[in-house]
This record gives structure tokens, sequence and C-alpha cells, in this order.
């Protein structure tokens, strides 16, 4: 069986409609225990009770630049391959990725204010995270200028790819630009800079819950967006008719 026939919508539908279930449970129970396991943690000897955002905020943002790497991957798809449901999975995606920016953002803010002294700090991560969210907007809303789908869907295709250099950079801000403020990986493998146990386990069961949480969301509205499309068409027939 090769992964290209969920290309088809028929059988995508089959399938997704298989797995949703299970994909919106296990990520209800992933994140809501989570939340509630971080919020139940110690509070740190640096930060204080303020680290707890932690389980809110590294998810977002992790989440915020995935996503974009989900839309990229699906755009060179529609464009080299020209299948729709990849078109139409990237669009779906693109409001949960802006949503997650912006709840990146905001946390970030409110995490930062008690650290720096500051809600809001040009540095090379936040600023470069702030763009990626200005391009989600402007793919969502090149989506919505352009009537024909095929014509909107390789457009936003190209922005998606010029995109991609700004959601690298939010990745890796932190290592090429060592003076900015914002701190390191959150989770590191290096001698000295792991985070304690006591962090990681709900920080992780945080990120799964988070991811689950995208794969039902996008499932959802790639499922709506086949429909729609699947009703212009009925509609076009009968015009035509």
């Amino acid at each position: 069986m090769s992964i290209w026939e969920y290309a088809n919508p028929v059988k995508f539908m089959r399938l997704s409609g298989r797995v949703l279930p299970w994909v919106a449970i296990g990520a209800a129970i992933c994140i809501a225990s989570g939340l509630v396991w971080g919020f139940l943690t110690p509070p740190d000897y640096k930060q204080g009770a303020t680290v707890k955002i932690i389980f809110l905020h590294v998810p977002a943002a992790m989440m915020a630049i995935n996503i974009w790497a989900m839309m990229l991957v699906a755009s060179l798809i529609w464009l080299i391959r020209r299948h729709h449901v990849s078109a139409l999975a990237a669009k779906a995606a693109a409001p949960v990725g802006a949503v997650m920016t912006l709840i990146a953002l905001i946390t970030g803010a409110i995490w930062g204010q008690p650290m720096w002294g500051t809600w809001w700090e040009w540095d090379p991560r936040l600023t470069s995270v702030l763009i990626l969210f200005l391009f989600y907007l402007g793919y969502i809303a090149l989506w919505s200028a352009i009537d024909d789908a095929d014509t909107a869907a390789d457009l936003t295709g190209w922005l998606c790819i010029v995109g991609s250099i700004f959601a690298f950079l939010s990745r890796y801000a932190v290592l090429f630009w060592n003076q900015g403020l914002h701190q390191g990986a959150s989770l590191s493998l290096a001698p000295g800079e792991r985070m304690s146990a006591v962090y990681r386990y709900p920080l992780y069961l945080s990120m799964l819950g988070f991811g689950l949480l995208f794969l039902a969301l996008v499932l959802v509205r790639t499922r709506t967006e086949i429909r729609r499309r699947r009703l212009a068409a009925l509609i076009a027939r009968e015009v035509r008719a």
C-alpha cells in the first residue's frame, strides 16, 4: 500500500474519519494531564512560579514552527505532484499555526516581563517568530483573495517556501545570534543543560498533546475543505445543467 493512495479524497475521508475520534481523545487527555501535572510542579529556584508557563509556551512555539514545516511539505507535494488533498491540508493547517504562533508570542511576553523587565524586545528569535506570524496571516489572506483554488494553491505554495526561511530562523536564532535575550533550547541533551525531570516529563506530555491537537484540527479542517470543494463542484454542475 502506498501513502499516495490517501491523496485520493475518498480514501482520505474514510481513513481520517476512523482515526479522528482517537486522535481527539488522545489530545484532550495529554493536554489536560500535562497542564495539570505542570501546574503542580514546584517553583523553579531562579524563575519561581513563572516557569510553569513553559508547559503552554514551549508546545505552542514548537507547533508554530512545525506546522509551517508541514505546510511546506504539503505545498511541495502540491506543486510537484498536484495532489489536491495536500493543498487543502496546507490551507487547513494555516489558521491553526497562526493561533499557535499567537499563543507563543503572548505567553512569551507574559513569561519575559518578570524575567527581562519588558513585555517585548527586538530579540532575533522573538522578531523572527513575529514575522512568521505575519506570514501565516499573509498565507491565509492570499487563499481568501483568489477565487481559483488551483491558482491560490500555487501562489500560497511559493509563499510557504519563502516563509520557511523565517520558520528556520525562529528555530535556530538563539544559536546564530548569542546576544539575544531569549534563552537557549528548553530541551537539550547537552551535559549540564538538561531540564530537570520534574519539568521535563509534564512538558513532554503537553508537547504530545499539542501535536495530537494539531493533527485532530487539521483533519477536521481538511475534511471540511474537501466537502466544501465537492459542494462547489455540485453547484457548478447544476448551474451548467
